[in-house]
């Protein structure tokens, strides 16, 4: 299916880039492709017993669509009142829209609820904030141990720098996506990391 046969079936509206509110820090608005998304939720590591925090969720694509095919419970952490706006016009008719909640935080303040077990991020913001992200991510489970799996859409350099030297995560497995687009982009995949002691 395309993407607008993708958001019709979900009946939300999440397509297109914005980058109006973009920094040095935030990065543009764009959705995961609804193939990446397949894949994810085909991996079979997110359930229905797990609650997913979708970092720089803009107009909600990847919680709808991973609520919906996995009835996980998912949380969209937003930064950008516009986009948090389009999020919740959504979540009135979106089909898994019970299963989705977003909250207008900027990532690094947000504090993440003791029954939360993974996380997605599709570069939404500078490594720097990544770094902070991960501190109250570690800080949650820390209090509260338990099965904790992060995901990593189309990871940039700066990225990896940060998540090949966090002493608390294990690198665990990548789903490939590079058969997905043309050209069979590297950074095509999805790094999936655990928390670790």
């Amino acid at each position: 299916m395309t993407e607008k046969e993708w958001d019709s079936l979900l009946k939300i509206h999440t397509s297109g880039r914005d980058a109006s509110r973009a920094d040095t820090f935030r990065y543009p608005y764009e959705p995961t492709p609804y193939r990446v998304l397949e894949r994810l939720a085909a991996s079979g590591l997110i359930t229905r017993d797990n609650h997913l925090l979708d970092y720089g969720s803009g107009k909600g694509r990847a919680g709808f669509f991973l609520s919906w095919q996995t009835r996980c419970r998912c949380t969209g952490i937003e930064y950008d009142e516009r986009l948090l706006e389009a999020a919740l016009k959504n979540r009135e008719k979106a089909a898994g829209g019970a299963g989705t909640s977003f909250v207008l935080s900027p990532a690094e303040d947000y504090e993440v609820p003791a029954d939360a077990d993974r996380a997605y991020f599709f570069n939404p913001f500078s490594a720097e904030l990544l770094q902070k992200v991960l501190f109250r991510i570690r800080t949650s489970w820390y209090l509260s141990p338990r099965d904790f799996l992060l995901f990593f859409y189309y990871p940039s350099e700066e990225y990896l720098g940060v998540l090949m030297t966090e002493e608390a995560l294990t690198f665990e497995d990548e789903i490939d996506c590079r058969d997905l687009f043309p050209g069979r982009d590297t950074r095509e995949e999805i790094l999936v990391f655990s928390l670790d002691g």
